[in-house]
Parts: structure tokens; C-alpha cells; sequence
């Protein structure tokens, strides 16, 4: 018999994740217009941008006016993601109530990513998540390359649990794990969730899987099968790490989606709509997006199946 969660969380990253490696930059207007839509969708935790250097990541510049324009809504939580003490000054001021702080478990994803060695931006997370937590904002401190990495290959698991201990010391809301480079494997994950819980006990525990090798879906039944219930996904499938060559998308939102209702996993999102949400962002965008079932649905549309 397996057993799986009755229901599942999903984090919506696709405008800071799936958007940060887009060339094409979106309009602030067109991003709050993609915020309502998902939210009207059943999206109740959206991840909205970063609060990070503007000229090595365009598309963000704009962090400060999305938040002053964006309208709070009871009963959905808005995050960003931040590098650095200036990025949580700036998420302060803005009145974001959650962040995202990470470490890498790899040393050169490490100097790529923050110009940083491991130990040393672990000094600067385990700062960042006390001084937030002392400002009242939420935190979700996470181990980057968690089941490998595109640079140094296998990680091992033991330098996982290492990291998120560390990391809960800080007194952290929430750790994820995630697959940046896209190399776990779902024995991996069971392995990695198994050792990782041993350090994180009741804490709340997340993942967040890009598809580099088309395994992202087996990665989150595998999850599953662990009792794991939240999850990062990106509109389309859109996604990719800025420091990382030919690292893809994130799991696409509807194809996780899809997924979970196939099988009797609630979440709260309208398919359908969410469908069509994902078809018309890919006009902003100007090109196809790497998920399955929304073109399923727009081919069986137009063949009126």
C-alpha cells in the first residue's frame, strides 16, 4: 500500500526562479497581472522576486516597485529571495513577510553564486535568518546542489545535513532542499530526506526540483512517498540558475499539478486555469514553454477532443 499526502503546498517561483534567466525583460505590469491570475488560480504562496544586484540579474531590477505596487492579500504569503544584508534591508523596507536564504553545498557553485566559500556564506545566511526572524519576517533557509552539482558531481549527503543543521541553529521558519543542478534521482532523494530529517526533526521541510534530466516528477513521487508535502514549481517549466551552464527549468506548475490530481492529491489550484494562464504567458514571452500538459490541452482543444 502507498501511502501520500492527502494534500499538497505549492510555492509558485516563476517570477523570480523561472524568470531570472530570461532575456526578455517582463514589465512590472505584466508581472502583477501574472500574480493575480495565479492567485485566482489557488496559488496561495508565490515567490515574487529577489532583492539582488540588478545588473547581474536584469529582470529583478525592478524588486522595489513590484512590492510597492503589489496589493497584500489575507491569506497569501509573498517571499523574495536574498544574498545579502543589503537584500534584507531592501526586502525590510519593502514589507516583505518571508524570505529565502541559501547556502550551496558545492565550494565552486559557492564562489560562482555569492563569491563566497561555503563557510563563509553560511556565516553571512545564519546572520541574515536572526536578523529577519528579530524584524518579524518568516524564513525559509535553504541547501542549494543538495543531490549534486553540474561542477563538483556527487555531494555528499553528509555535507547536506551538515548545512541544515547549521542552518537551523538560526532559528529558521522552514528548510528546502534544492536540486539546482537537476542530478537527483528519486533513491537519491529518499536517501537525502532520510538523513536530513534526522538533523530537522518537527521543522518544516520543502524541495525545490528543476528537470535538467527530465526527472523532476519522479523526484516529487518520490517526496511523496516520504511524506513530504510542499514543493517549489514554475509556471511552464520556465527556470534555470543564472551560475549554472545549461541548467532548465524548474518542474512546470501545471504538470505537477496535473500530476497530483491524477492521483488523488489535493491542491487547491485550478488546472484549467492555471492552463490558461501559462498558454497566455507564453505570448509575453514570445515562445514555447518547456511544459506538457498545457500543450496537451491547447492540442486536444483544437481537435475538439
Amino acid at each position: 500500500m502507498i501511502y501520500l499526502p492527502q494534500k499538497v503546498h505549492i510555492q509558485e517561483v516563476v517570477l523570480r526562479d523561472g524568470l531570472q534567466n530570461e532575456k526578455q525583460l517582463v514589465s512590472t505590469e505584466e508581472k502583477l497581472k501574472l500574480i493575480d491570475r495565479l492567485i485566482a488560480c489557488g496559488l496561495r504562496q508565490v515567490e515574487i522576486t529577489s532583492f539582488v544586484n540588478p545588473h547581474l540579474v536584469p529582470q529583478m531590477a525592478d524588486a522595489e516597485d513590484l512590492c510597492n505596487r503589489l496589493q497584500q492579500r489575507e491569506g497569501i504569503m509573498f517571499s523574495a529571495l536574498i544574498l545579502s544584508e543589503k537584500g534584507l534591508y531592501r526586502a525590510m523596507r519593502c514589507g516583505m513577510p518571508q524570505v529565502g536564504v541559501y547556502v550551496s553545498a558545492s565550494e565552486t557553485h559557492s564562489r560562482r553564486n555569492s563569491n563566497r566559500s561555503i563557510d563563509e556564506a553560511l556565516e553571512e545566511a545564519r546572520r541574515l535568518i536572526r536578523k529577519a526572524r528579530q524584524a518579524g519576517i518568516k524564513v525559509r533557509a535553504g541547501v542549494m546542489n543538495a543531490f549534486g552539482c553540474a561542477y563538483e558531481g556527487k555531494v555528499p549527503i553528509g555535507k547536506v545535513a551538515e548545512l541544515s543543521d547549521a542552518l537551523l541553529d538560526a532559528q529558521p521558519n522552514e528548510i528546502c532542499l534544492a536540486d539546482t543542478s537537476g542530478l537527483g534521482n528519486p533513491l537519491q532523494i529518499k536517501e537525502v530526506l532520510n538523513r536530513v530529517r534526522s538533523v530537522t526533526g518537527v521543522t518544516p521541510l520543502s524541495l525545490h526540483f528543476h528537470n535538467t534530466r527530465g526527472l523532476g516528477l519522479a523526484n516529487v513521487f518520490s517526496a511523496l512517498e516520504e511524506g513530504i508535502f510542499s514543493f517549489d514549481t514554475s509556471l511552464g517549466g520556465l527556470g534555470g540558475c543564472p551560475f549554472i551552464e545549461g541548467a532548465t527549468g524548474n518542474i512546470a506548475t501545471e504538470d505537477t499539478v496535473s500530476m497530483l490530481h491524477s492521483m488523488g492529491v489535493e491542491t487547491g489550484i485550478d488546472l484549467s486555469a492555471l492552463i490558461g494562464v501559462s498558454l497566455d504567458f507564453e505570448k509575453v514571452l514570445g515562445r514555447t514553454f518547456p511544459s506538457l500538459i498545457s500543450h496537451l490541452y491547447a492540442s486536444l482543444k483544437a481537435d475538439g477532443s
